[in-house]
Parts: C-alpha cells; sequence; structure tokens
C-alpha cells in the first residue's frame, strides 16, 4: 500500500495509519543504530528514535510519502 496514494480509499486509511502510530510496513537491518544514523545523514524524519520493544530494538521514520516505516533489529537472535 505505499504507492499510488490516487484511490479514494488510500489517503484516510494512510492518514489513520499516521495518526495511530502504525507503520505501513517494517524491514529487519542488522544494526539499526548505523542504519538510523545512515539515514540521519540524508535527513531522513524519524517518528520514533530507536528504541527497545521487548525481543527488537525499533525505530520508525516518514517515508516523505505519508507512510511510516519501520526499521527493526532483532536482539539475541539464534545463530545458525
Amino acid at each position: 500500500m505505499l504507492e499510488p496514494s490516487s484511490h479514494a480509499a488510500i489517503p484516510p486509511y494512510k492518514n489513520a495509519l499516521v495518526a495511530d502510530g502504525i507503520p505501513a510496513h517494517s524491514f529487519k537491518v542488522d544494526d539499526l543504530d548505523a542504519e538510523c544514523k545512515r539515514l540521519h545523514d540524508l535527513d531522513v524524519k524519524f517518528a520514533q528514535e530507536p528504541v527497545d520493544a521487548g525481543s527488537v530494538r525499533m525505530a520508525v521514520f516518514d517515508d516523505t510519502c505519508g507512510n511510516l516505516i519501520q526499521i527493526i533489529e532483532m536482539k539475541n537472535e539464534p545463530q545458525n
């Protein structure tokens, strides 16, 4: 649901997700701090700076199209 946003149902849905702080997508990263620094250096605006959330660390940013995107780093992920 990231794009396109031209359908009449999309703006109310997207606005409700953002108002409630619900990310449209979530991506796993290996190093949350490094990825957040990289994104900050690109002037990405964060809605939630990195925070511990149970078995993950997460951050949420605005994708500039009105969507919130979450990035997560697994804590204590089992080794193969």
